[in-house]
Protein backbone atom coordinates (compact mmCIF):
# COMPACT_ATOMS: atom_id res chain seq x y z
CA UNK A 1 0.00 0.00 0.00
CA UNK A 2 1.28 3.45 -0.90
CA UNK A 3 2.31 5.66 2.03
CA UNK A 4 3.85 9.12 1.88
CA UNK A 5 5.24 11.12 4.79
CA UNK A 6 6.83 14.33 3.48
CA UNK A 7 8.45 15.04 6.87
CA UNK A 8 10.42 11.80 6.95
CA UNK A 9 14.09 12.82 6.49
CA UNK A 10 14.75 9.77 4.30
CA UNK A 11 11.87 10.77 2.04
CA UNK A 12 13.05 14.38 1.90
CA UNK A 13 16.57 13.32 0.93
CA UNK A 14 15.39 11.12 -1.94
CA UNK A 15 11.68 11.39 -2.67
CA UNK A 16 11.78 10.42 -6.32
CA UNK A 17 10.95 6.72 -6.11
CA UNK A 18 7.94 7.59 -3.94
CA UNK A 19 6.93 10.33 -6.36
CA UNK A 20 6.95 7.78 -9.18
CA UNK A 21 4.80 5.41 -7.15
CA UNK A 22 2.46 8.26 -6.30
CA UNK A 23 2.04 9.15 -9.98
CA UNK A 24 1.23 5.51 -10.77
CA UNK A 25 -0.63 4.27 -7.68
CA UNK A 26 -2.12 7.29 -5.90
CA UNK A 27 -2.09 10.41 -8.09
CA UNK A 28 -4.44 12.07 -5.59
CA UNK A 29 -3.34 10.81 -2.18
CA UNK A 30 -5.47 11.61 0.87
CA UNK A 31 -3.22 11.78 3.93
CA UNK A 32 -4.52 10.10 7.07
CA UNK A 33 -4.31 11.35 10.65
CA UNK A 34 -3.65 15.03 9.95
CA UNK A 35 -5.51 17.97 11.56
CA UNK A 36 -6.54 19.12 8.07
CA UNK A 37 -7.78 17.17 5.08
CA UNK A 38 -4.67 17.18 2.88
CA UNK A 39 -4.44 15.65 -0.59
CA UNK A 40 -1.09 15.31 -2.38
CA UNK A 41 -1.04 15.58 -6.19
CA UNK A 42 1.87 13.97 -8.05
CA UNK A 43 1.15 14.11 -11.79
CA UNK A 44 2.28 16.99 -13.97
CA UNK A 45 -1.10 17.56 -15.60
CA UNK A 46 -2.91 17.67 -12.24
CA UNK A 47 -0.34 19.97 -10.66
CA UNK A 48 -0.29 22.34 -13.62
CA UNK A 49 -4.10 22.45 -13.86
CA UNK A 50 -4.43 23.15 -10.13
CA UNK A 51 -1.86 25.94 -10.17
CA UNK A 52 -3.52 27.49 -13.22
CA UNK A 53 -7.07 27.61 -11.80
CA UNK A 54 -7.18 30.05 -8.87
CA UNK A 55 -10.99 30.08 -8.95
CA UNK A 56 -11.36 26.42 -7.95
CA UNK A 57 -7.99 26.14 -6.18
CA UNK A 58 -7.22 29.18 -4.07
CA UNK A 59 -3.74 30.22 -3.06
CA UNK A 60 -5.24 31.66 0.14
CA UNK A 61 -5.17 28.85 2.74
CA UNK A 62 -6.47 31.02 5.57
CA UNK A 63 -10.02 29.68 5.45
CA UNK A 64 -8.77 26.16 6.07
CA UNK A 65 -6.09 27.05 8.61
CA UNK A 66 -7.95 29.55 10.79
CA UNK A 67 -10.12 26.85 12.36
CA UNK A 68 -6.99 25.71 14.22
CA UNK A 69 -5.75 29.18 15.11
CA UNK A 70 -6.68 30.96 18.38
CA UNK A 71 -8.33 34.31 17.60
CA UNK A 72 -5.71 36.31 19.49
CA UNK A 73 -3.01 34.87 17.21
CA UNK A 74 -4.85 35.62 13.97
CA UNK A 75 -3.15 38.99 13.54
CA UNK A 76 -0.81 38.65 10.56
CA UNK A 77 -2.36 40.13 7.40
CA UNK A 78 -2.09 38.14 4.16
CA UNK A 79 0.64 38.84 1.65
CA UNK A 80 0.41 38.87 -2.15
CA UNK A 81 1.39 35.19 -2.11
CA UNK A 82 -1.85 34.16 -0.38
CA UNK A 83 -4.37 36.34 -2.20
CA UNK A 84 -6.38 35.61 -5.33
CA UNK A 85 -8.33 37.34 -8.06
CA UNK A 86 -8.60 41.12 -8.14
CA UNK A 87 -6.68 41.64 -4.87
CA UNK A 88 -3.76 39.55 -6.11
CA UNK A 89 -3.82 41.40 -9.45
CA UNK A 90 -3.74 44.75 -7.62
CA UNK A 91 -0.82 43.79 -5.37
CA UNK A 92 1.14 42.17 -8.18
CA UNK A 93 0.58 45.22 -10.36
CA UNK A 94 1.99 47.46 -7.64
CA UNK A 95 5.10 45.38 -7.08
CA UNK A 96 5.62 45.08 -10.85
CA UNK A 97 5.66 48.87 -11.00
CA UNK A 98 8.50 48.87 -8.47
CA UNK A 99 10.41 45.69 -9.38
CA UNK A 100 11.60 46.97 -12.73
CA UNK A 101 14.13 45.33 -15.09
CA UNK A 102 16.24 48.48 -14.70
CA UNK A 103 16.68 47.86 -10.96
CA UNK A 104 17.89 44.31 -11.66
CA UNK A 105 20.02 45.05 -14.73
CA UNK A 106 21.99 47.84 -13.05
CA UNK A 107 23.16 45.27 -10.46
CA UNK A 108 24.36 42.62 -12.92
CA UNK A 109 27.95 43.87 -12.98
CA UNK A 110 27.88 44.01 -9.18
CA UNK A 111 26.64 40.38 -9.11
CA UNK A 112 29.59 39.25 -11.24
CA UNK A 113 32.10 41.13 -9.12
CA UNK A 114 30.62 39.81 -5.88
CA UNK A 115 30.46 36.20 -7.12
CA UNK A 116 34.10 36.29 -8.24
CA UNK A 117 35.12 37.85 -4.92
CA UNK A 118 33.27 35.18 -2.91
CA UNK A 119 34.56 32.27 -4.99
CA UNK A 120 38.08 33.69 -4.95
CA UNK A 121 38.07 33.78 -1.14
CA UNK A 122 36.79 30.19 -0.97
CA UNK A 123 39.45 28.99 -3.43
CA UNK A 124 42.15 30.73 -1.38
CA UNK A 125 41.00 28.78 1.67
CA UNK A 126 41.07 25.53 -0.31
CA UNK A 127 38.12 24.08 1.58
CA UNK A 128 34.87 25.84 2.36
CA UNK A 129 31.24 25.41 3.27
CA UNK A 130 29.82 26.62 -0.02
CA UNK A 131 26.55 27.66 1.63
CA UNK A 132 28.38 30.16 3.84
CA UNK A 133 30.95 31.03 1.18
CA UNK A 134 28.70 31.59 -1.84
CA UNK A 135 25.15 30.29 -2.04
CA UNK A 136 23.83 32.37 0.88
CA UNK A 137 25.87 35.63 0.73
CA UNK A 138 25.36 36.24 -3.00
CA UNK A 139 21.51 36.14 -3.07
CA UNK A 140 21.04 37.89 0.27
CA UNK A 141 23.39 40.70 -0.73
CA UNK A 142 21.70 41.10 -4.11
CA UNK A 143 18.13 41.18 -2.78
CA UNK A 144 19.19 43.52 0.04
CA UNK A 145 20.76 45.91 -2.47
CA UNK A 146 17.70 45.69 -4.73
CA UNK A 147 15.41 46.56 -1.82
CA UNK A 148 17.76 49.23 -0.50
CA UNK A 149 18.93 47.73 2.81
CA UNK A 150 22.12 49.35 4.15
CA UNK A 151 25.16 47.07 3.93
CA UNK A 152 25.73 47.07 7.69
CA UNK A 153 22.26 45.56 8.28
CA UNK A 154 22.45 42.60 5.88
CA UNK A 155 23.48 40.02 8.47
CA UNK A 156 20.28 40.84 10.34
CA UNK A 157 18.42 40.58 7.05
CA UNK A 158 19.64 36.99 6.58
CA UNK A 159 18.73 36.10 10.17
CA UNK A 160 15.20 37.34 9.56
CA UNK A 161 14.97 35.31 6.36
CA UNK A 162 16.08 32.12 8.13
CA UNK A 163 13.51 32.65 10.88
CA UNK A 164 10.75 33.39 8.36
CA UNK A 165 11.16 30.09 6.48
CA UNK A 166 12.13 27.72 9.29
CA UNK A 167 8.56 26.48 9.85
CA UNK A 168 7.20 27.08 6.35
CA UNK A 169 4.78 24.34 5.34
CA UNK A 170 4.74 22.50 8.67
CA UNK A 171 1.17 23.57 9.50
CA UNK A 172 -0.20 21.38 6.71
CA UNK A 173 1.16 18.25 8.38
CA UNK A 174 1.02 18.92 12.11
CA UNK A 175 -1.33 21.82 12.59
CA UNK A 176 -0.44 25.11 14.20
CA UNK A 177 2.10 25.17 16.97
CA UNK A 178 1.41 28.19 19.19
CA UNK A 179 5.08 28.78 19.89
CA UNK A 180 5.83 28.90 16.15
CA UNK A 181 2.99 31.36 15.54
CA UNK A 182 4.11 33.63 18.36
CA UNK A 183 7.66 33.51 16.97
CA UNK A 184 6.38 34.62 13.55
CA UNK A 185 4.38 37.45 15.13
CA UNK A 186 7.48 38.60 17.01
CA UNK A 187 9.54 38.39 13.81
CA UNK A 188 7.02 40.49 11.92
CA UNK A 189 7.09 43.10 14.70
CA UNK A 190 10.90 43.29 14.54
CA UNK A 191 10.85 43.68 10.77
CA UNK A 192 8.09 46.29 10.93
CA UNK A 193 10.08 48.35 13.43
CA UNK A 194 13.01 48.35 10.99
CA UNK A 195 11.37 48.50 7.55
CA UNK A 196 8.53 50.99 7.99
CA UNK A 197 10.82 53.85 9.18
CA UNK A 198 13.10 52.99 6.23
CA UNK A 199 10.11 53.29 3.88
CA UNK A 200 9.18 56.64 5.43
CA UNK A 201 12.72 57.89 4.77
CA UNK A 202 12.39 56.82 1.12
CA UNK A 203 9.30 59.05 0.83
CA UNK A 204 11.44 62.00 1.87
CA UNK A 205 14.67 60.88 0.21
CA UNK A 206 13.87 58.66 -2.82
CA UNK A 207 16.59 56.46 -4.29
CA UNK A 208 16.81 54.08 -7.22
CA UNK A 209 15.82 50.98 -5.26
CA UNK A 210 12.83 48.72 -4.76
CA UNK A 211 11.86 50.32 -1.45
CA UNK A 212 11.42 53.67 -3.19
CA UNK A 213 9.52 51.98 -6.00
CA UNK A 214 7.10 50.37 -3.55
CA UNK A 215 6.55 53.68 -1.77
CA UNK A 216 5.84 55.45 -5.05
CA UNK A 217 3.95 52.69 -6.89
CA UNK A 218 0.38 53.45 -7.82
CA UNK A 219 -2.09 51.52 -10.00
CA UNK A 220 -5.53 52.96 -10.72
CA UNK A 221 -5.24 55.23 -7.70
CA UNK A 222 -4.25 52.39 -5.36
CA UNK A 223 -1.09 52.38 -3.23
CA UNK A 224 0.33 49.91 -0.76
CA UNK A 225 -0.64 50.32 2.88
CA UNK A 226 2.07 49.93 5.53
CA UNK A 227 0.90 46.39 6.28
CA UNK A 228 0.83 45.48 2.59
CA UNK A 229 4.29 46.93 2.05
CA UNK A 230 5.67 45.07 5.04
CA UNK A 231 4.20 41.77 3.86
CA UNK A 232 5.53 42.45 0.37
CA UNK A 233 9.04 43.09 1.68
CA UNK A 234 8.98 39.94 3.81
CA UNK A 235 7.84 37.94 0.78
CA UNK A 236 10.53 39.44 -1.44
CA UNK A 237 13.17 38.82 1.22
CA UNK A 238 12.31 35.13 1.49
CA UNK A 239 11.60 34.51 -2.20
CA UNK A 240 14.58 36.55 -3.34
CA UNK A 241 16.97 34.83 -1.00
CA UNK A 242 15.90 31.33 -0.02
CA UNK A 243 14.88 29.95 -3.40
CA UNK A 244 18.00 31.26 -5.14
CA UNK A 245 20.31 30.01 -2.38
CA UNK A 246 18.76 26.56 -2.78
CA UNK A 247 18.96 26.67 -6.58
CA UNK A 248 22.68 27.49 -6.55
CA UNK A 249 23.56 24.78 -4.05
CA UNK A 250 21.42 22.21 -5.88
CA UNK A 251 23.23 23.08 -9.10
CA UNK A 252 26.56 22.35 -7.42
CA UNK A 253 25.22 19.08 -6.01
CA UNK A 254 23.99 18.03 -9.45
CA UNK A 255 27.42 18.70 -10.95
CA UNK A 256 29.11 16.74 -8.17
CA UNK A 257 26.74 13.86 -8.91
CA UNK A 258 27.31 14.17 -12.67
CA UNK A 259 31.02 15.03 -13.14
CA UNK A 260 30.78 14.65 -16.90
CA UNK A 261 28.51 17.70 -16.94
CA UNK A 262 30.84 19.60 -14.64
CA UNK A 263 33.63 18.99 -17.16
CA UNK A 264 31.47 20.00 -20.12
CA UNK A 265 30.20 23.16 -18.44
CA UNK A 266 33.71 24.08 -17.27
CA UNK A 267 34.97 23.74 -20.85
CA UNK A 268 32.04 25.74 -22.22
CA UNK A 269 30.53 28.29 -19.84
CA UNK A 270 27.73 28.97 -22.32
CA UNK A 271 26.20 25.71 -21.01
CA UNK A 272 25.60 27.31 -17.60
CA UNK A 273 22.00 28.40 -18.31
CA UNK A 274 21.11 24.91 -19.56
CA UNK A 275 22.65 23.31 -16.44
CA UNK A 276 20.63 25.64 -14.22
CA UNK A 277 17.41 24.97 -16.16
CA UNK A 278 17.89 21.21 -15.79
CA UNK A 279 18.63 21.62 -12.08
CA UNK A 280 15.33 23.49 -11.74
CA UNK A 281 13.59 20.47 -13.25
CA UNK A 282 15.64 17.63 -11.79
CA UNK A 283 16.12 19.04 -8.28
CA UNK A 284 13.43 21.71 -7.92
CA UNK A 285 14.26 24.13 -5.08
CA UNK A 286 10.57 24.38 -4.12
CA UNK A 287 9.11 20.89 -3.85
CA UNK A 288 5.44 21.67 -3.30
CA UNK A 289 2.93 24.50 -3.57
CA UNK A 290 -0.29 24.40 -1.50
CA UNK A 291 -3.74 25.26 -2.78
CA UNK A 292 -7.16 25.29 -1.05
CA UNK A 293 -10.16 23.74 -2.80
CA UNK A 294 -13.09 26.16 -3.08
CA UNK A 295 -15.67 23.67 -4.35
CA UNK A 296 -16.44 19.96 -4.41
CA UNK A 297 -14.89 17.73 -7.05
CA UNK A 298 -13.61 14.20 -7.52
CA UNK A 299 -10.06 13.61 -8.71
CA UNK A 300 -8.75 10.11 -9.42
CA UNK A 301 -11.52 8.67 -7.25
CA UNK A 302 -10.80 10.94 -4.28
CA UNK A 303 -13.57 13.25 -3.14
CA UNK A 304 -12.28 16.76 -2.56
CA UNK A 305 -14.31 19.09 -0.38
CA UNK A 306 -14.25 22.88 0.06
CA UNK A 307 -11.29 23.95 2.25
CA UNK A 308 -9.39 20.71 1.63
CA UNK A 309 -5.70 21.48 1.12
CA UNK A 310 -4.07 20.22 -2.07
CA UNK A 311 -0.30 19.92 -2.09
CA UNK A 312 0.98 20.25 -5.65
CA UNK A 313 4.25 18.31 -5.71
CA UNK A 314 6.30 20.29 -8.21
CA UNK A 315 9.29 18.02 -7.59
CA UNK A 316 7.21 15.06 -8.76
CA UNK A 317 5.54 16.84 -11.67
CA UNK A 318 8.95 17.80 -13.05
CA UNK A 319 9.88 14.12 -13.33
CA UNK A 320 6.66 12.90 -14.92
CA UNK A 321 7.54 10.51 -17.77
CA UNK A 322 4.40 11.56 -19.64
CA UNK A 323 5.97 15.00 -20.10
CA UNK A 324 9.76 14.50 -19.88
CA UNK A 325 11.75 11.89 -21.79
CA UNK A 326 13.83 9.70 -19.46
CA UNK A 327 12.96 12.04 -16.56
CA UNK A 328 15.35 10.56 -13.99
CA UNK A 329 18.35 11.37 -16.19
CA UNK A 330 20.12 14.70 -15.62
CA UNK A 331 20.44 16.09 -19.14
CA UNK A 332 20.88 19.85 -19.57
CA UNK A 333 20.59 19.48 -23.35
CA UNK A 334 17.21 17.72 -23.35
CA UNK A 335 15.05 19.09 -26.15
CA UNK A 336 11.81 19.41 -24.21
CA UNK A 337 11.69 20.74 -20.65
CA UNK A 338 8.46 22.59 -19.79
CA UNK A 339 9.24 22.39 -16.08
CA UNK A 340 7.15 24.25 -13.52
CA UNK A 341 9.86 24.85 -10.92
CA UNK A 342 8.77 28.50 -10.65
CA UNK A 343 5.10 27.58 -10.46
CA UNK A 344 2.44 28.16 -13.08
CA UNK A 345 -0.50 30.46 -13.68
CA UNK A 346 -1.37 33.64 -11.76
CA UNK A 347 1.22 33.02 -9.05
CA UNK A 348 4.17 32.28 -11.33
CA UNK A 349 7.30 33.42 -9.50
CA UNK A 350 7.82 37.16 -9.86
CA UNK A 351 11.59 36.81 -9.44
CA UNK A 352 12.20 33.85 -11.77
CA UNK A 353 14.48 35.78 -14.11
CA UNK A 354 16.45 37.24 -11.21
CA UNK A 355 16.96 33.75 -9.72
CA UNK A 356 18.15 32.43 -13.09
CA UNK A 357 20.55 35.35 -13.48
CA UNK A 358 22.05 34.98 -10.00
CA UNK A 359 22.44 31.21 -10.40
CA UNK A 360 24.15 31.67 -13.78
CA UNK A 361 26.51 34.31 -12.39
CA UNK A 362 27.39 32.09 -9.40
CA UNK A 363 27.96 28.99 -11.53
CA UNK A 364 30.08 30.82 -14.10
CA UNK A 365 32.27 32.30 -11.36
CA UNK A 366 32.64 28.94 -9.63
CA UNK A 367 33.64 27.13 -12.83
CA UNK A 368 35.89 29.93 -14.11
CA UNK A 369 37.91 30.24 -10.91
CA UNK A 370 38.32 26.52 -10.15
CA UNK A 371 39.74 23.53 -11.95
CA UNK A 372 37.93 21.03 -9.75
CA UNK A 373 35.23 20.83 -7.07
CA UNK A 374 35.30 17.87 -4.68
CA UNK A 375 33.07 16.67 -1.88
CA UNK A 376 34.50 17.33 1.60
CA UNK A 377 31.81 15.53 3.61
CA UNK A 378 30.75 12.04 4.51
CA UNK A 379 27.29 10.89 5.52
CA UNK A 380 24.20 13.04 5.08
CA UNK A 381 24.18 16.80 4.79
CA UNK A 382 21.82 18.65 7.16
CA UNK A 383 18.43 19.34 5.57
CA UNK A 384 16.71 22.68 5.21
CA UNK A 385 14.27 22.95 8.15
CA UNK A 386 11.24 23.51 5.89
CA UNK A 387 9.78 20.62 3.84
CA UNK A 388 8.86 23.16 1.15
CA UNK A 389 12.50 23.40 0.07
CA UNK A 390 14.77 20.72 -1.31
CA UNK A 391 18.01 22.03 0.10
CA UNK A 392 20.74 21.69 2.70
CA UNK A 393 22.23 24.05 5.25
CA UNK A 394 25.87 23.01 4.75
CA UNK A 395 27.86 22.07 1.64
CA UNK A 396 31.54 21.41 2.49
CA UNK A 397 33.73 21.23 -0.62
CA UNK A 398 37.38 21.30 -1.61
CA UNK A 399 38.16 23.76 -4.37
CA UNK A 400 41.19 23.58 -6.64
CA UNK A 401 42.06 26.90 -8.24
CA UNK A 402 41.95 27.32 -11.99
CA UNK A 403 45.22 26.66 -13.85
CA UNK A 404 46.71 29.85 -15.16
Amino acid sequence: MFAFNPLDPAVRRDPYALYARGRDEAPAFLHAGLPLRVISLFRYDDVQATLRDDARFSNAPQAALRAQLPAELDVIPPSMLVTDGAEHTRLRGLVNKAFTPRIVSRLEARMHALAHELVGAAVADGEADLVQALTYPLPVTVIAEIIGIPAEDRAQFKTWSDRAVASLGLAFFGGFDEARIRAQIALRSEMRDYLIPLAERRKREPREDLMTGLVQAEVDGSRLSHDEMLQMLILLLVAGNETTTTLIQNTVLELLAHPEWEQRARADLSLAPAVIEETLRHSSPVQFAPRRATSELTLHGVEIKPNDMLLCWIGSANRDAKVFDDPERFDPLREKSPHIAFGFGPHYCLGANLARLEARVALEALLAKTSRIERAWSGDLPLHPSPVFRGVTQLPVRLRGARR
